[in-house]
């Protein structure tokens, strides 16, 4: 690069140095309006889920048959003492909103580690290797996609029982099967690019060239893949929750607050509307910090 030195036109900072690679991602970032959105709301949500015991005003398991069914604070009959209301054991809905988003987080984000670590083996083993490999595992991606999950996940809860250990690993291992597909696509395609060769004829050994050659190419892939999958697992508990096999009351779930509470939803709506309005903004925000993060590290991006 050619920097004018000429007395009457100084260069400009930009052309004396160049923006770095974490100047440029950040640059990216606070340009993406999906990714602020989602990423502030995510954001917001964590810390209630991590801060729970210190701003939640109740306990969330408080059972005062007095305060049954309290409106919330823009209702009316509301009162600032209970801002979202209570249900109908009298428990204060706030604090049972506050704790139920560790129950959605802790399963979503358990679940899709464990799918992520099968699915993502699985796929990108087949990708590699191919022939029969390729056979064998997608054999069994064929046999997966063909058992719709919430029917197996309903099946398999019914038998054993249902605790949240059971539910994070019966999810865990029904959900793989789209990190396995895309992993599997997209390792095939770049199986064959040429610094894949380059590394194979250095003498790389297989183990080093997938973890240094492969999965650094396929992180864009990955990270959406385990977004959709955490969502994936949030609705999928809170379907278990609501049709009472999966988190057993009295855990404050978002699921089980909505299946709780459909007996009093034409006349209460906010017993659904407010975990129901809690399952939406965590899914939507996962969503969009997932596809943000996409955008932000793409190669096709970096400009």
């Amino acid at each position: 690069m050619s920097i004018s030195t000429s007395p009457d036109k100084l260069p400009s900072a930009e052309e004396i140095l160049e923006p770095s690679p974490a100047a440029l991602l950040r640059r990216r970032a606070f340009r993406h309006y999906g990714f602020i959105i989602g990423g502030s709301v995510l954001a917001v949500i964590v810390l209630m889920a991590l801060l729970a015991p210190l701003i939640a005003p109740f306990d969330p398991y408080d059972q005062e048959l007095t305060r049954r069914f309290i409106p919330p604070v823009w209702h009316e009959k509301g009162t600032w003492t209970h801002v979202f209301g209570t249900d109908g054991y009298g428990r204060d809905y706030l604090s049972r909103t506050i704790y139920g988003s560790q129950v959605s987080l802790l399963i979503g984000l358990a679940a899709m580690l464990i799918s992520g670590v099968i699915g993502t083996t699985m796929g990108v083993l087949a990708g590699y290797f191919g022939g029969r490999v390729d056979m064998v595992i997608s054999f069994f991606i064929t046999n997966r996609l063909a058992m719709p999950a919430i029917l197996v996940a309903l099946a398999v809860v019914a038998i054993i029982g249902s605790s949240m250990t059971v539910v994070i690993w019966t999810l865990g291992l029904l959900i793989w099967d789209r990190f396995a597909v895309v992993m599997r696509s997209t390792t095939q395609q770049i199986r064959n690019l040429d610094y894949v060769a380059a590394a194979e004829a250095a003498g790389c050994s297989v183990l080093r060239l997938l973890l240094t050659e492969i999965m650094p190419n396929v992180f864009n892939a990955l990270i959406v893949v385990a977004s959709l999958e955490v969502a994936h697992a949030v609705l999928l508990e809170a379907a278990l929750s609501f049709l009472g096999l999966g988190v057993q009351p009295p855990t404050p779930s978002w699921g089980l607050m909505v299946a709780e509470g459909k007996g009093h939803m034409y006349f209460k709506p906010w017993v659904i509307s407010i975990p129901g309005f809690a399952i939406f903004a965590l899914v939507l925000s996962i969503n969009l910090m997932g596809d943000g993060i996409r955008d932000i590290t793409a190669p096709e991006n970096r400009n």
